[in-house]
């Protein structure tokens, strides 16, 4: 009799199984987990203006532990002498590329090489040291400080700088490294900002160096000699670069004046 109801159109009866799970399906399928007081805090550290003031004060302490300690005696002082050749010059490019992402200027740490382990020793350590510091500081730069400094570039020109770095980045970058004009630091750190990829900075580094830190390198080594003619063109070297990077630049600022729209 049921099936025939059922057959005619008439309503059939729902299974009990039915009418038990039914229900289960209108429970969403996930529900919102509220946040834990770790996951909050590990949010908070991992935040990028977080990692921007842990960035700025590793910079900070590295600044500080070179005016405390002073590497610049060692001009003075010499080497340890526990070390030597090769090794020595390992050493120094590990001191050297570490000091320089706590800002010591490169070109005494240049003269430095050159004077304690000669022309050779003192070019390969003090090329290998810039290589070093600048990838410890893009890396750094990359890592803590991108995230929160890329939404601050609003100005024309810090677009346009990012712009050139991020889309020609091994030429702008072997330009900055030629001419002196530009900070080794500042250099590392905006390109660090930008999306410069690694292997163009770090090979536009290697490159674009040479010139520079050798003429520091050789006058170093012949310091003690100031009238031969390698030092004499060690400091040609040094002086015609900075000349040519001060007009160049002086060019460039006098052009964007000229071209500068008229003020609201």
């Amino acid at each position: 009799m049921l099936d025939a109801t059922t057959r005619s159109g008439g309503t059939a009866a729902v299974s009990p199984r039915a009418a038990v799970t039914e229900p289960a399906l209108a429970v969403p399928a996930s529900a919102p987990v509220p946040l834990t007081l770790t996951t909050r805090c590990a949010r908070a550290l991992l935040s990028p203006w977080s990692r921007l003031s842990l960035l700025l004060m590793l910079l900070a302490a590295s600044g500080a532990c070179v005016l405390l300690f002073q590497p610049q005696r060692l001009l003075a002082h010499g080497w340890p002498p526990q070390l030597g050749g090769a090794a020595a010059a390992a050493v120094f490019a590990v001191a050297y590329g570490l000091c320089t992402v706590a800002f010591v200027p490169r070109p005494l740490l240049n003269l430095a090489a050159g004077a304690l382990f000669g022309s050779q020793f003192g070019l390969a350590a003090a090329l290998a040291g810039t290589v070093l510091g600048a990838g410890v500081a893009f890396g750094l730069g990359r890592v803590l400080g991108q995230d929160a400094l890329r939404p601050l570039l609003r100005g024309r020109l810090l677009k346009a700088a990012d712009g050139q770095l991020s889309r020609h980045g091994f030429r702008s970058m072997l330009a900055a490294r030629l001419f002196p004009g530009v900070p080794f630091w500042a250099a590392n750190y905006c390109a660090a900002v930008s999306r410069m990829g690694w292997p163009a900075f770090l090979l536009a580094t290697a490159l674009g160096s040479v010139p520079n830190t050798a003429a520091y390198v050789v006058a170093g080594a012949r310091a003690a000699a100031p009238t031969s003619p390698a030092f004499l063109i060690a400091m040609a070297c040094i002086a015609v670069p900075a000349l040519a990077g001060a007009v160049v630049a002086w060019r460039k600022r006098h052009h964007l004046r000229g071209h500068r729209g008229p003020t609201a």
